[in-house]
């Protein structure tokens, strides 16, 4: 079986702002969420959510049942429910069997882990609070979209660091045209602007100090951002039978394994994951093409990646257009593939290829044809790439409805 695979509904949360509204005009108007920082111990620049205490998940009376909720599941909750609103499926019969929930994450729950080991190691108490386990757990994002909206199919996480949630896109794309589901709520979170990780961060080298410069001279590394970015995926004659309103396709997924270092790109496995969604999706090479890329900030992968995309594309990168989306949102790290995926495709349906920002002039080591100031393009596909340590690749194309 091999059925189409629609976009019915969309939802974010991170720096940007709250929903998919808020995050693509301010995108769209080079307002970055990149700003000085000082919470919880960490001071640098980062592109976090104004107020996190003021968030709320959608009221439910099944919330109770959730438990305490990390931010990396609040977060999900919120993306999830923008986007199950959308669709226009919350409280669909269609939830109870033949959907399926996957979740991509970095990592767990940072700021319920970070709390617990304050009390243990930093107070010297006996005893964490009891729910610790559950709420910090990397499956919770998961669990608790599919307790929320009553969804009875299979929910997971998919752990793959960077490239978490572009994997959880491909791998529910199969599921939807294997004929295992109809729907798939899918995409990523994650919460990673605490302590605990932001000191791992920095002591691994490569975070800027004041802000993310895509494919730019003198960028001087990647800068966090956190949030949550879910999409709702159905097959076509799901979405058909319903008369649900068609957001665009996802129509190709390829993934690599650099087999390489941890930390280290490669620009073999970057250009096999490219060429394998291209192959998949039956989307040729010439485009022209809207190429949404990983676009760090730092100097290794931005030179690597560029070199891909020469690799793949050879003369006709010239007939396309790269943006780069850390630059206003930070690297969301387990969130970033479906983060960029889902502006990707407001910008391929709005035929408008958003600016990036911090850049101060070509590096001859990466050039590509980047929309430094944003600019209107019409393209035939989007390509999104997430290429992430450990040397894990996924690459998705995306088209209009």
């Amino acid at each position: 079986m091999n059925r189409a695979v629609l976009i019915t509904g969309m939802g974010c949360v991170s720096g940007l702002g709250i929903g998919v509204a808020e995050s693509w005009r301010r995108l769209k108007a080079g307002e970055g969420a990149i700003r000085p920082l000082s919470r919880g111990g960490i001071e640098g620049c980062a592109a976090a959510i104004e107020d996190v205490e003021a968030l709320a998940p959608p009221a439910s009376e099944g919330l109770r049942r959730l438990g305490r909720l990390d931010p990396l599941s609040l977060y999900t909750l919120i993306a999830a429910g923008e986007a199950l609103e959308q669709a226009g499926l919350t409280g669909s019969p269609s939830l109870d069997s033949r959907t399926a929930v996957v979740v991509g994450c970095g990592s767990g729950g940072n700021a319920t882990i970070d709390t617990a080991y304050q009390r243990l190691f930093g107070q010297g108490q006996a005893r964490v609070h009891p729910q610790t386990i559950p709420s910090s757990m990397i499956a919770a994002p998961s669990a608790h979209v599919a307790m929320l909206h009553g969804i009875h199919g299979p929910a997971f996480t998919i752990s793959s660091a960077c490239a978490s949630s572009a994997h959880a896109l491909g791998e529910a794309m199969y599921m939807i045209r294997a004929g295992r589901v109809d729907v798939a709520i899918v995409g990523g979170a994650e919460a990673c602007l605490n302590r605990g990780s932001w000191t791992g961060w920095q002591s691994l080298g490569v975070l800027a100090p004041d802000t993310c410069r895509p494919f730019s001279r003198d960028r001087q590394g990647m800068v966090l951002g956190e949030g949550a970015a879910m999409l709702v995926l159905e097959s076509e004659d799901h979405a058909q039978a319903r008369g649900a309103a068609v957001l665009g396709r996802l129509a190709g997924y390829g993934a690599s394994s650099d087999a390489g270092q941890m930390t280290a790109p490669d620009a073999a496995g970057m250009a096999a994951a490219l060429r394998a969604a291209h192959q998949h999706a039956g989307i040729a090479l010439d485009g022209p093409l809207l190429v949404s890329a990983h676009g760090t900030g730092t100097a290794l992968n931005d030179a690597t990646e560029a070199a891909a995309l020469r690799a793949v594309y050879g003369d006709w990168l010239d007939r396309h257009c790269v943006i780069a989306t850390k630059s206003a949102h930070g690297h969301m790290i387990g969130a970033g593939g479906a983060m960029e995926f889902l502006l990707g495709m407001k910008a391929l349906h709005d035929g408008f290829a958003p600016p990036t920002l911090g850049h101060l002039g070509p590096d001859p080591e990466c050039e590509v044809p980047l929309a430094i100031g944003g600019q209107d393009f019409i393209g035939d596909a989007l390509v999104s790439s997430s290429f992430a340590f450990g040397g894990l690749n996924a690459v998705l194309i995306g088209t209009r409805a």
